[in-house]
């Protein structure tokens, strides 16, 4: 591909999403970090260009919000080109019983666990369309697979980004454009930290990492390694696939 490779990665400013930021710039796309915190994505983005990487933050934009998402890209795109890559990787998550989970509640998970990755995805497909290639990549979550109690509301949210990345493989595979799944199974985040310091996971990060196959907690880098090669020319024959980065916990 002889076009400018640039890749736009929401959530960007910590955890998964940054590690996939820095690792796309470390294999050469103009990476636009995406993040609600202004702050952490400037940071994110330093980092990167300290790296010798070329990046630019895109902060305080709500990828629930249509008219925020379409005015970032407009914005990437004229600092940066056309995005040909695309991470959806901003996500909300949550613990409720069922019962309490409220309409307000539910609506707010979905709108950004859903609907940003549909506004997304509609905001950047015109230029992969006119390139006749690009990749999308959405970050599940491995309680899609599995079922997980106390959040209804997020495997639901979830376990629609794979319906979602399996109808648009299908839609754009004839222009070129892969969509594919990373449900990361038990990674060490901030926020997983912060669910174990409230004692919402059922036992402590090394209690769940002994239940793993490969006995460790996921890293975000071995999410942003499957992400680099669903991005890359070589995974052009890979579209429609959940890929899950799990230690073995899901098979």
């Amino acid at each position: 591909m002889s076009l400018r490779r640039t890749a736009l990665v929401t959530g960007g400013g910590s955890g998964i999403g940054r590690a996939i930021a820095l690792r796309l710039g470390a294999d050469g796309f103009a990476t636009a970090v995406l993040d609600l915190d202004a702050e952490a994505a400037e940071r994110v983005a330093v980092e990167a260009r300290d790296k010798g990487y070329e990046a630019r933050a895109f902060g305080g934009v709500d990828v629930s919000d249509r008219g925020q998402v379409d005015a970032a890209v407009r914005e990437v795109h004229d600092s940066l080109g056309p995005v040909l890559v695309l991470v959806n990787n901003a996500g909300l998550t949550g613990f409720k019983k069922f019962l309490h989970i409220t309409d307000e509640i539910w609506d707010r998970m979905l709108a950004v666990n859903l609907s940003g990755p549909f506004y997304c995805a509609q905001a950047v497909v015109p230029d992969m369309v006119e390139a006749g290639w690009g990749r999308i990549v959405n970050i599940s979550s491995s309680s899609a697979q599995s079922g997980q109690q106390f959040m209804t509301h997020y495997v639901a949210s979830k376990a629609g980004l794979v319906g979602l990345t399996k109808a648009l493989a299908l839609e754009l595979g004839p222009q070129g454009i892969t969509v594919n799944t990373i449900p990361p199974g038990f990674v060490d985040t901030p926020m997983l930290r912060a669910s174990e310091e409230h004692g919402l996971l059922g036992g402590t990060v090394d209690h769940h990492a002994e239940l793993t196959p490969v006995r460790r907690p996921g890293r975000p880098e071995d999410i942003a390694a499957a992400c680099a090669f669903l991005v890359s020319e070589e995974a052009g024959y890979v579209t429609g696939q959940v890929i899950g980065v799990n230690g073995g916990r899901n098979t």
